[in-house]
């Protein structure tokens, strides 16, 4: 894995209080719990897989974008923490950056997987510690509710598993080293088509 990288704590700080702040009240599919655990734990996840202070930025609020499209959210992230988090945050959204929701989702995932290929590296490293907490989240609420798990979300468990295992196959081709990251979220996409298949 090599030398792990300095974080710059003062700058983190920042971003773990904006993170707090923007997502506070919110909370995630599932088995409910606080949505800022879980960037936090996206963000451990990258700084514990060598990430950058910009990238493990970037994990404490890689979707804000979808919560909010506003011009004056953007430049608020772009003003404190710089355009390459920006960036990041902005390459991993799952919206059309149009200023308009778009609530297709098998659109905007596919979208997504046919993007991958012009993803940075950052990119593709915050998005697969995402998919892989995610994942390890799901499979941790199946083995606490099982079968009811799959009627919190707003599509198919078939249209997850259709995601995850595309995702699976691009990171696999696109994100460069990592092999340990990208063997785990192989191992949750087994664990979960098997679920799904019960």
């Amino acid at each position: 894995m090599g030398v792990k990288k300095n974080i710059d704590t003062i700058k983190y700080k920042k971003a773990i209080d904006f993170s707090y702040n923007f997502y506070l009240g919110k909370y995630r599919k599932g088995v409910k719990l606080p949505y800022f655990t879980y960037m936090s734990s996206v963000s451990n996840l990258i700084i514990e897989n060598n990430g950058t202070t910009d990238e493990a930025i970037a994990g404490l609020f890689h979707d804000l974008l979808e919560f909010d499209l506003s011009t004056k959210r953007e430049n608020s992230i772009k003003n404190k923490f710089g355009t390459k988090v920006f960036n990041i945050v902005k390459q991993c959204s799952n919206i059309n950056l149009d200023k308009t929701k778009n609530s297709d989702w098998i659109g905007n995932k596919k979208k997504f997987i046919d993007s991958m290929t012009k993803k940075s590296q950052s990119t593709l490293l915050v998005s697969i510690c995402d998919k892989l907490y995610s994942s390890n989240c799901m499979i941790s609420d199946y083995n606490r509710i099982g079968k009811k798990l799959w009627k919190k979300y707003d599509h198919s468990n078939e249209h997850t598993l259709w995601y995850y295992k595309n995702l699976c196959k691009n990171f696999k081709k696109y994100l460069k080293n990592h092999k340990s990251l990208k063997d785990k979220f192989q191992r949750n996409v087994n664990e979960i088509d098997y679920f799904i298949k019960k």
